[in-house]
């Protein structure tokens, strides 16, 4: 008896003592996490952290309190600082920047700031032999030479600046006696060209204007009309005002004559030495000549209009058509011979590969209960030369967004309950090579982890209204946010819209395609001129880009004037476009509420009916362009409509769960936001586009032909275009039947991502 005894006294004491050191523990826990509260903003009064916040969402107040704390003088003070000086990808202007940023972010009191940085093939003319287009008489004298430089229009010093020139062109001396005007250099001028003037480029050198697509799809379709070599103007029909009003740069932002658009030709994007993965040390480097049908095999080169009028003044040939004339005040003429037929075109291109560093800024402020999801903030650094509009607009107001939110943070008022990561990307300009390069490096990670990229580019480039492109998660949580940004145009407030939102939707309105109203703002689709890519097409984050703009209905043109040259100064914003930095302050008001509503709320605002009706919009699209054809060669085309239907049927019973979700249970909330997460990443292909392996997603991507436009089922649509032209036309209808087949698996796919648990699988 005494021993049974014993006995039962050892396990109540072992019993005690676990629960003891149970008991331990969760105030251990209870304390580490008290260590980050939210606020009551009814009386100031600090609130329990982690066990709260499981359930509840952040303090909604705060939301004010953020916005308030934009101040456009800080903005107006970062772009001075940012645009001081040159500060081209991989050179030491652009490093040091980086490392400010480092600093400022720490100062700020961010929880960690890491440079992230890899070697990789970027591109320079060489600084003693600058790029030439020269005119040669019957003897091989210089008759013309385009100067070396842009015309210094402000008696500003203009130390580094890098003259003109178009990253990874093919360097070389070329001679030759015809020059060819093929308008925007598109697909379809080209065969305008050869169908209604007998005009072939082989072997020629040709002269386009800068627009409508991006330059280095310019360039690629020159090559494979076999040119030697094509020049890049731009025209004032792009990029200026009609002749009633002739001033340019510095008294209007209209482009003086001698500006020139730099710009990269590489259509890929990252480290064209080592793709599809990161350019670390240890990373095999592809030769050039092995990567080379993504790199440009002739010279490409920039002028500006002032020396396109010197060229296409000599040439002879026909009169183009009307559409086909520019705003130069002359006779545009297809060539390809010069009035004087013992004349020449001369590209005396020295741009060249070099070995340079990118350097990633990467930021992170951790969250309260979720750290290990990201809401991600980024923007480009580096610029052709000043960068004053893109990308310093850009970074001048991340860098305001970033502090307001780590001030709070750091005074121990607000933490969110997400982890904020801010990212300033290196050598975007180069075929977004920094943020491609950190993607692939971390791709593990951001398939599992990231929730939602929100990118500024550019914050101003005009201030006429907002616009925005994204993805439809994204679309109302956008929404939301300019509806509490105060508006800056006082003449908008004045007439009753007091609100972003309201001249956005005043502005751009969205309507389908039968031109009937949704009322609503328009957000447009993402293509690839900018870093929410790579993250979108190789890891499956939602994102979207925002800022504001011009009146596109107004101006006529292909993109604000002054893009890439050396009059994108700080002189040039601060007197021709946002005088009170009132329109940056409105953006980064935007980006604060938008990052604030996605870290800090208890189930991600992500709404996925938009989804469902953008998928329906696409297909009608696709059936209005394609439809007869399709339909007569692939026969489970009307299947499409069926998958779209069934996805919209998961999405109304995923949002009946949600409504009824148990808020007081964390794991079902948490279920429920990875459910979120996940579904843009179902919308990737492992296989990639058709002929675009890295190109993983099968509803948005950009245009093949196009790399600036975005595309919807891109994949169906490339393989589509002059598809009656294909050299084997029925093996290409094979593609497009399995790629089909493909776009139906990943829909379906996508709409079992929404579904419960217990009803993951279904006969």
């Amino acid at each position: 008896m005494a021993t049974k005894q014993s006995s039962g006294m050892r396990k109540v004491l072992i019993v005690s003592l676990v629960a003891i050191v149970i008991g331990f523990v969760v105030g251990i826990l209870i304390g580490r996490f008290a260590t980050c509260p939210s606020v009551d903003s009814r009386n100031g009064v600090f609130l329990p952290g982690i066990s709260d916040r499981l359930i509840t969402d952040g303090d909604p107040a705060i939301s004010d309190v953020l916005i308030n704390e934009v101040k456009n003088t800080n903005i107006e003070q970062y772009l001075r600082e940012l645009s001081s000086r040159p500060h081209l990808a991989g050179t030491p202007v652009d490093l040091q920047q980086a490392e400010d940023l480092k600093q400022f972010w720490l100062d700020a009191g961010f929880d960690d700031v890491k440079l992230a940085s890899y070697d990789v093939l970027l591109s320079a003319p060489d600084p003693n032999h600058p790029n030439f287009i020269r005119l040669l008489d019957g003897h091989d004298n210089v008759v013309y030479e385009s100067p070396a430089k842009e015309a210094n229009l402000t008696g500003e010093d203009q130390p580094d600046v890098v003259p003109p020139f178009n990253a990874y062109s093919a360097p070389g001396k070329i001679t030759n006696n015809d020059l060819v005007y093929v308008n925007y250099g598109r697909v379809e001028d080209y065969n305008f060209l050869e169908n209604n003037a007998s005009l072939t480029v082989n072997g020629k050198i040709v002269l386009v204007r800068y627009g409508k697509i991006f330059r280095g799809s310019k360039v690629q379709i020159a090559e494979r009309h076999g040119a030697l070599g094509i020049i890049m103007f731009s025209d004032p029909a792009d990029y200026t005002w009609p002749a009633e009003d002739t001033r340019v740069y510095p008294q209007t932002w209209w482009l003086p004559p001698s500006g020139a658009q730099r710009g990269t030709t590489f259509v890929g994007s990252g480290d064209p030495l080592t793709p599809n993965y990161p350019a670390l040390d240890t990373a095999y480097r592809y030769s050039k000549d092995t990567v080379v049908p993504s790199l440009p095999k002739i010279p490409a080169h920039p002028i500006g209009y002032g020396i396109a009028e010197k060229l296409l003044r000599e040439m002879a040939g026909q009169e183009v058509p009307p559409e086909w004339r520019g705003g130069i005040n002359i006779t545009y003429r297809f060539g390809s011979k010069f009035k004087n037929p013992a004349w020449k075109i001369q590209m005396d291109i020295s741009t060249n590969d070099v070995m340079r560093k990118a350097v990633n800024v990467i930021g992170i402020i951790r969250g309260a209960v979720e750290p290990d999801r990201y809401i991600m903030f980024g923007n480009h650094r580096d610029a052709w030369v000043y960068g004053a509009i893109d990308p310093s607009s850009g970074t001048a107001v991340m860098k305001e967004v970033s502090r307001v939110l780590a001030v709070k943070v750091k005074s121990g008022k607000w933490r969110p309950r997400r982890s904020i990561m801010f990212c300033s990307w290196g050598a975007e300009e180069y075929g977004l090579v920094g943020s491609t390069e950190w993607v692939q490096h971390y791709i593990k990670n951001l398939r599992e982890r990231a929730v939602a990229y929100l990118n500024i580019d550019i914050a101003v480039q005009g201030n006429y209204t907002l616009r925005a492109t994204g993805t439809p998660l994204l679309i109302r949580a956008m929404f939301d946010a300019t509806k509490k940004v105060p508006n800056p145009n006082e003449s908008e407030k004045a007439a009753g819209r007091p609100s972003v939102y309201d001249t956005w939707f005043k502005n751009i309105p969205w309507k389908d395609k039968n031109k009937k109203p949704l009322g609503i703002p328009k957000v447009g689709s993402l293509g690839s001129g900018s870093d929410y890519a790579p993250l979108l097409q190789k890891s499956g984050v939602t994102g979207i880009d925002f800022r504001y703009t011009y009146n596109t209905d107004k101006y006529k043109i292909s993109s604000y004037p002054l893009y890439h040259s050396v009059y994108e100064t700080f002189y040039a914003v601060k007197n021709l476009m946002d005088k009170q930095f009132k329109y940056h302050q409105a953006v980064a008001r935007v980006g604060v509420e938008l990052t604030r509503n996605l870290a800090d709320s208890l189930i991600i605002p992500f709404n996925v009916s938009d989804y469902a009706w953008q998928l329906e919009e696409y297909r009608q699209t696709l059936d209005a362009d394609y439809g007869s054809v399709l339909r007569a060669k692939i026969s489970t085309y009307d299947k499409l409509q069926e998958v779209i239907a069934n996805f919209s049927k998961e999405v109304e019973a995923f949002n009946t769960r949600v409504a009824n979700l148990n808020r007081n249970d964390p794991m079902a909330i948490r279920m429920v936001n990875d459910q979120l997460t996940l579904l843009e990443k179902a919308f990737l292909d492992p296989q990639g586009l058709p002929d675009r392996p890295t190109k993983k997603h099968i509803i948005f991507a950009e245009n093949s032909n196009d790399a600036y436009a975005g595309s919807s089922f891109p994949g169906l649509v490339d393989i589509l275009f002059e598809i009656d032209k294909h050299t084997n036309m029925s093996a290409r209808w094979e593609q497009a039947k399995l790629h089909f087949s493909v776009i139906l698996y990943i829909i379906d796919a996508a709409a079992a991502t929404l579904r419960d648990v217990t009803g993951f699988v279904q006969e």
